[in-house]
């Protein structure tokens, strides 16, 4: 990790200028062709939840503009960022929050964070965990294709953690699309970076 000079960041009056909006978060949502990546998944016998969490994290973290955070004393840029994610407790309709390190591959991944799930009691993160920013929020809505999504957040200037989400996959022309939305600080991130962010992502899913 290591502080960005702001005064001789590129990014600096944009990032002067979304920041003193009350709220600077912004949203996009789009279908991601996800034909190639549920085959892969079944074929491989592999949650597709958690190798979704893992490809779409491992993508952020080849990106350096989605490993920035706002801080009060500046801004930082994280190495690597890993996941916390949104799953379903066991026997019940209520969900909890789990936070996972980023493994090398995929499969090692999986079986990480199921385990991690299975066994973690608490619903909600602990105070070290509430405190970290070096994550990305994961969540997914299975039961509905949604065309628009937004999440909750305080109003708060520098909640830069981006959260990634997705819903119920439908077929459509011979493909099997995704509805996905991306959640960023505006500050830090503009409608470019999440369009090379959604390119990277396809490519790295029709390549697995």
């Amino acid at each position: 990790m290591k502080y960005i000079d702001i005064e001789k960041w590129p990014r600096k009056a944009h990032f002067e200028f979304f920041h003193q909006m009350d709220c600077p978060q912004t949203n996009v949502c789009l279908n991601i062709d996800a034909t190639h990546f549920l085959e892969f998944v079944r074929q491989n016998h592999i949650s597709f939840y958690y190798a979704m969490i893992f490809a779409a994290n491992q993508v952020i973290n080849e990106m350096a503009d989605f490993r920035c955070r706002i801080r009060k004393d500046g801004i930082v840029l994280h190495d690597k960022v890993h996941p916390s994610f949104t799953d379903l407790t066991k026997g019940s309709d209520l969900f909890k929050y789990v936070t996972v390190d980023m493994k090398d591959d995929m499969i090692s991944f999986i079986e990480y964070a199921k385990e991690k799930s299975e066994s973690q009691k608490e619903l909600f993160s602990n105070e070290e965990e509430e405190n970290r920013d070096d994550l990305v929020y994961f969540t997914c809505l299975p039961w509905i294709s949604f065309t628009s999504l937004s999440h909750t957040v305080s109003l708060d200037r520098d909640d830069s953690i981006p959260r990634i989400s997705w819903g119920k996959y439908f077929s459509q022309d011979d493909k099997v699309l995704l509805p996905f939305s991306i959640q960023v600080n505006h500050a830090l991130l503009d409608g470019m970076q999440i369009g090379k962010y959604t390119q990277k992502l396809q490519s790295y899913i029709d390549q697995l």
